[in-house]
C-alpha cells in the first residue's frame, strides 16, 4: 500500500473529524492503558522518543521525504508498507496509521537498519538509524 502525499493525508483526516461530529464531539469512555512493552529491561513509550532536526539528517532521508512526498515510486517494495509499532516506542494508534519507508545506506547490500516511519498527521515523521531501537521525531522548522 502506497501512502498519499502529506496535503491529501491531511484533508482525508479533516473530513473524518467532521463526518464524525467536530472536533468538540467525542462520545468515548476512557480505558485502562496498556502496560508499556519492556525492551532491553526496561519499558519503552512514547516518552522515548527524541527529535532530530530535518538539517540533521543524512542526505539519504531526505531523497526518502521527498519521495513520500511525491507519493513514489519507491526503491523498494517494502516501502509504504504499514508499520504495526511492535516495539511500542512510538505513540500507540490503531493498526494502519504508521507507514514505513526505507533510507539507503550507502554500501549496504540489502535495506540497511535507516528507515523513516510516517503517521496520519501532517509532518509526523520518524527517522530510526538502527531499525527500530529507537526514533526521532522530525523537525521539519530547523
Amino acid at each position: 500500500m502506497k501512502n498519499p502525499p502529506r496535503f491529501i493525508r491531511a484533508v482525508v483526516a479533516a473530513s473524518a473529524v467532521l463526518l464524525v461530529g467536530g472536533l468538540g464531539a467525542s462520545t468515548a469512555t476512557a480505558t485502562p492503558a496498556a502496560p508499556a512493552p519492556v525492551v532491553a529491561s526496561h519499558a519503552v513509550s512514547a516518552a522515548d522518543v527524541g527529535d532530530i532536526c530535518y538539517s540533521a539528517l543524512p542526505a539519504e532521508a531526505h531523497d526518502t521525504l521527498d519521495l513520500i512526498e511525491q507519493g513514489g515510486p519507491y526503491p523498494y517494495e517494502q516501502d509504504g508498507t504499514v508499520f504495526s509499532n511492535r516495539e511500542g516506542i512510538l505513540p500507540s494508534q490503531s493498526s494502519g496509521y504508521y507507514h514505513e519507508y526505507t533510507v539507503i545506506t550507502p554500501g549496504s547490500d540489502d535495506r540497511g537498519a535507516r528507515r523513516i516511519v510516517t503517521g496520519d498527521s501532517d509532518q509526523e515523521d520518524y527517522y530510526t538509524a538502527d531499525h527500530y531501537a529507537s526514533f526521532d521525531l522530525i523537525d521539519h522548522a530547523c
